[in-house]
């Protein structure tokens, strides 16, 4: 198995700084966060624990991805990093952006770029949901495979896919090599949790990218009623049982990337990108 960052998870590193950091680690790639570009100098600046989404200073830019991506590779090159992914938060149908991301990954040889799959609010009846990404999905296994780029979805909290099986059942009509399947154990804390070796064992081929987080309940009281909420922490400090998730994916064979997705505000950056790697390369 192989090390990397998603850069959500470095929002006050450049890109250049990012990829300085990856390589004194010891990581082995990075996945780009690929979206808008961070605004210059707002005032005033957003709260430091949202700047993974809002001032993400380790962020392509979809509006000029394949450019900004040749310009990341080079770099990348120069510190022996793989880029292992493109991960946009595009939806299933915007297929002119979509193909322009696969695009840009194939002229970098990235092997996937990640599309979101929709929401699930309750608004709309999910069977429809469902069938509708499905039916967008034909057309995206089509491009996935004029580039020969693989498109991943990401098990998450809140969407139509929360657990594996969900993964399974949107995914399973399609060819594996064109269509996978991004595992986050991290995000079913908060949703859709079933265990690994099930998961796991039911994607098979479409298990394709593992994303690293940790999360665990927090209880708080307001004005006296209490609630509980499900709260990021350190890596190794919440209910993701990285052992048991790493004799899995061993059980399984997977070689592919453990992708750190640390949205943590305990520490700052540059000691997660030390702590997560030693930590888990402690359990391997």
């Amino acid at each position: 198995m192989k090390f990397s960052v998603f850069t959500v998870g470095t929002p006050d590193f450049t890109i250049p700084e990012t990829i300085a950091k990856l390589k004194e680690w010891g990581y082995d790639g990075v996945e780009w966060r690929v979206a808008e570009g961070p605004p210059h100098n707002p005032v005033p600046l957003p709260p430091r624990e949202s700047w993974y989404w809002t001032y993400n200073q380790s962020t392509i830019n979809i509006e000029n991805v394949k450019e900004e991506i040749k310009r990341a590779k080079t770099l990348c090159d120069q510190a022996e990093l793989e880029i292992c992914c493109l991960t946009t938060y595009l939806q299933p149908n915007e297929f002119e952006q979509i193909e322009q991301v696969l695009n840009a990954a194939s002229s970098v040889q990235c092997p996937r770029i990640r599309v979101m799959p929709p929401n699930f609010t309750g608004k709309e009846n999910y069977n429809k949901l469902f069938f509708q990404t499905q039916q967008h999905i034909v057309t995206l296994e089509e491009l996935a495979q004029k580039y020969g780029v693989k498109i991943v979805f990401e098990i998450h909290m809140g969407n139509i896919i929360p657990s594996a099986s969900a993964a399974y059942r949107l995914v399973s009509p399609f060819d594996s090599n064109a269509v996978g399947i991004i595992f986050d154990p991290g995000n079913m804390v908060h949703e859709g949790y079933e265990e690994y070796e099930l998961g796991v064992q039911l994607l098979g081929p479409y298990l394709d990218h593992v994303h690293i987080k940790d999360a665990r309940p927090v209880y708080s009281q307001t004005n006296g009623k209490g609630k509980w909420d499900i709260q990021w922490c350190p890596i190794g400090e919440g209910m993701v049982r990285f052992k048991k998730l790493i004799e899995t994916l061993k059980a399984s064979n997977y070689t592919g990337y453990l992708s750190f997705e640390d949205f943590s505000n305990e520490h700052d950056s540059a000691y997660k990108l030390e702590h997560n790697i030693h930590y888990l390369k402690s359990l391997l």
